[in-house]
């Protein structure tokens, strides 16, 4: 009976010799405590402190984000908007410049015809050299879109011309018709830049 409670002791013995190295150090295990009771509570512990994410701090960071985006795309846009202004200022101006090289032409044109006129006494020859200069505005007119409005013989419609007077006709065809132009009007593409201005027979 003895050798046996001997056996049991010394069995006792080589198992809590064989305690794991990494542990001798645990003052839990030193002081005879449960390590894997310990190691669950931690866990449990960090699962919990995941689940508790501040909410409002979760808000505040996508308000930051979202206000980053909207000063990004506000200054894009603010820059984009310069550009096509600068973009609009000089096409105007642009367009301006070449309208005026092509009226100088007809300035030289007109200074000629005017030092011409102290020289010569040909008159038929300043009536046509008018005439060329004449023909030359109107081509330059065309040629950037501005024509002449027709008025004589139509009736008068008032989205392109403007009555000014009436005479009276003897022809009953011309009566309620445009038989005089006092001055021309002018369109530039579609759109009435000027309404001829003219006299209605009655």
């Amino acid at each position: 009976m003895s050798k046996k409670v001997k056996k049991t002791a010394d069995s006792k013995e080589k198992k809590a010799s064989y305690v794991d190295e990494d542990q001798k150090d645990n003052p839990k295990v030193a002081a005879g405590g449960d390590v894997r009771a310990d190691t669950r509570e931690e866990e449990c512990g960090e699962e919990q402190s995941a689940d508790t994410v501040d909410p409002m701090a979760d808000l505040q960071s996508q308000l930051d984000i979202a206000n980053d985006k909207y000063l990004r795309l506000s200054a894009e846009f603010d820059n984009y908007r310069k550009r096509t202004l600068k973009e609009k200022m000089d096409l105007i101006k642009n367009a301006s410049e070449e309208v005026m090289k092509s009226v100088l032409p007809l300035v030289d044109d007109f200074e000629r015809a005017l030092k011409s006129s102290h020289l010569s006494t040909d008159i038929e020859a300043m009536k046509q050299g008018l005439v060329l200069i004449y023909s030359k505005v109107l081509d330059f007119l065309k040629s950037n879109g501005v024509n002449e409005i027709e008025a004589v013989g139509l009736e008068l419609d008032t989205d392109l011309h403007e009555a000014v007077s009436k005479i009276a006709v003897d022809d009953k065809k011309q009566k309620g018709k445009i038989v005089d132009v006092v001055e021309k009007g002018y369109k530039l593409n579609d759109k009435v830049i000027r309404f001829s201005k003219v006299v209605i027979g009655e």
